[in-house]
């Protein structure tokens, strides 16, 4: 497992890369293994999200899981950038319960990448967050994002 650091404003993230492909995103942890192109990719994305130049990354992932928390997922990886969905509207395109989808976004193994930010609760209300610092740094990633009007 390869393992590159990137400073963020929502703290420092360790990109994981195991087998050509992305697996994990994680906070806090020093950097591990060899410096792949892959992550010199990825570290490179990641700065260009955090500038405001990058709105879709373009980085080759893989999901450990059920088929559900892979099509949640890809459901979540297809929200553009600075907007939203709720975990009704994703359950729907899953055809899974809103609480499901919670769960499975919960366990999302790569946040940011795959943008588990971008989902929101009923009504739009704002919701827990699996990253360190929880909702605190959904908020500050949807602000980034110029999402949800509603954290203006």
């Amino acid at each position: 497992m390869n393992i590159a650091v990137v400073d963020s404003p929502v703290g420092r993230l360790g990109v994981v890369e195991d087998g050509g492909a992305i697996t994990r995103l994680r906070w806090n942890v020093d950097p591990e293994g060899e410096l792949t192109p892959m992550l010199v990719e990825a570290q490179a994305q990641l700065r260009a999200y955090f500038d405001g130049a990058l709105t879709k990354f373009d980085l080759p992932t893989r999901v450990m899981g059920s088929d559900f928390q892979r099509a949640v997922c890809a459901a979540m990886s297809a929200i553009p950038y600075g907007d939203t969905l709720t975990y009704g509207e994703i359950a729907k395109l899953t055809g899974n319960s809103a609480q499901a989808v919670g769960n499975a976004c919960g366990a999302n193994p790569i946040p940011i990448i795959i943008p588990c930010h971008r989902v929101m609760g009923a009504g739009g209300k704002l919701v827990g967050f699996s990253g360190a610092g929880g909702v605190e740094t959904k908020v500050q990633l949807l602000r980034l994002e110029g999402a949800a009007g509603l954290l203006i």
